[in-house]
C-alpha cells in the first residue's frame, strides 16, 4: 500500500517562491514513484487541522528559511507525532544560526570565517571589522539580505539601517573569504560530489541560485584531488556534528591563490528542489533521478520512528 504523505510547501519566510517550486517538483516526484501527496501551505492558519484530518503516514517538508527549516515547525511535528523529512529540531535550529553553526563546526577542526553578531543600526553606522566583509541576516537562507563591502568601501551599507529592511535587527558580520565557491551534498551519511559554482552576478545570490541560467554549476569541480577529498569529508562531518539527517548541502569556498584553506561558510539542511538546484543535480551526477531521490527522503523519514 503506497504512504499517504502531506508535503509542506511556501510557508511565510522570504523564500517562499522558492518553496512553492521546490515542493511542486518534491509532489510530481513522489507521485511518480506511487506516493499519494497532499500540499500543503501553513501560509494557511489551518494547515495543522489540516495535517490531522489528512492523519499522514508522514509530512514531506519542502519549506526553506524561517518557519520551515529553523526547528518551529519540526517541533509542530514532533508534538503532533508524525515523521518528517529532514533535520530535527535543534540540527534544524543550530544550523540556522550560522554564528552558533560555526561555534560548533570550529570544535570539529573544521576552518569557519571569523564575524560577530552585531545591530543592523550599528554595522550601518560604522564599519564594525575591517572591510572587505559580508554583513549578513544570522538566520535566512538562499543568500537573502546578503551584502558585501569591499575593501576601500568609505561607508558600511546604508540597507541596513532603512526601514523597509525585512530580515530583523541582529546581522552576522564576517570575514569575506574570496575565492571559489564549492558545495558538497549529503545523503545520509554519504558526500555525492563537489560541485564549483560560477555565478554570472557579482557573487552567487539569489538570482544567481533560482534565476535559469544565473550560474555555471561544474561538476564534478575541477580542483586538486586533495581539495576535493577535504571538502567531501567536511560536508559529512558537518552533517554529522550538527545532528542533521536526511538530505544536506555545506557551502565552502577555496581560495587557490592565497592560503589554500577550505573554508566551510554554512550548512542547509533543506536544500532547495528546484530545476536548477544544487543537491538534485549531484544525486543525478550519482546515477540517482530526482523521483528515487525524493522517496529515499521520504523513506528516511519514515524510518525514524
Amino acid at each position: 500500500m503506497s504512504k499517504r504523505i502531506a508535503l509542506l510547501l511556501g510557508g511565510l519566510s522570504p523564500e517562499r517562491e522558492v518553496s512553492l517550486v521546490s515542493g511542486r517538483e518534491c509532489a510530481k516526484g513522489l507521485r511518480a514513484k506511487g506516493y499519494e501527496v497532499t500540499e500543503i501551505d501553513p501560509a494557511n492558519e489551518r494547515w495543522v487541522e489540516d495535517i490531522k484530518a489528512l492523519k499522514p503516514d508522514l509530512v514531506f517538508n519542502a519549506l526553506h528559511g524561517l518557519w520551515g527549516e529553523d526547528g518551529r515547525i519540526q517541533g509542530v511535528l514532533e508534538y503532533l507525532r508524525i515523521p518528517y523529512t529532514h533535520s530535527g529540531v535543534l540540527a534544524s535550529a543550530l544550523a540556522m544560526d550560522k554564528q552558533k553553526t560555526k561555534a560548533v563546526l570550529r570544535l570539529a577542526g573544521l576552518n569557519c570565517p571569523d564575524g560577530l553578531i552585531a545591530s543592523r543600526f550599528d554595522a550601518a553606522r560604522e564599519h564594525l571589522i575591517a572591510a572587505p566583509y559580508v554583513a549578513k541576516p544570522n538566520d535566512q537562507g538562499s543568500s537573502v539580505g546578503v551584502l558585501i563591502v569591499r575593501e576601500g568601501a568609505n561607508r558600511p551599507p546604508a540597507e541596513l539601517a532603512a526601514d523597509s529592511w525585512p530580515y530583523g535587527d541582529d546581522i552576522l558580520i564576517e570575514k569575506f573569504i574570496p575565492g571559489r565557491e564549492l558545495t558538497v551534498a549529503v545523503m545520509g551519511e554519504r558526500a555525492l560530489t563537489v560541485t564549483e559554482i560560477v555565478p554570472k552576478t557579482a557573487f552567487y545570490d539569489y538570482e544567481a541560485k533560482y534565476a535559469d541560467g544565473g550560474s555555471v554549476h561544474r561538476l564534478p569541480a575541477d580542483i586538486p584531488g586533495d581539495v576535493f577529498d577535504k571538502a567531501m569529508e567536511a560536508a559529512v562531518i558537518a552533517h554529522r556534528e550538527l545532528g542533521c539527517r536526511g538530505l544536506t548541502r555545506s557551502d565552502f569556498r577555496w581560495d587557490e591563490s592565497g592560503d589554500g584553506k577550505l573554508w566551510l561558510l554554512e550548512i542547509n539542511t533543506q536544500p532547495g528542489m528546484t530545476p536548477t538546484s544544487l543537491a538534485p543535480e549531484q544525486a543525478a551526477h550519482c546515477g540517482i533521478g530526482f523521483p528515487d531521490l525524493v522517496a529515499w527522503i521520504a523513506e528516511d523519514a519514515s524510518c525514524q520512528r
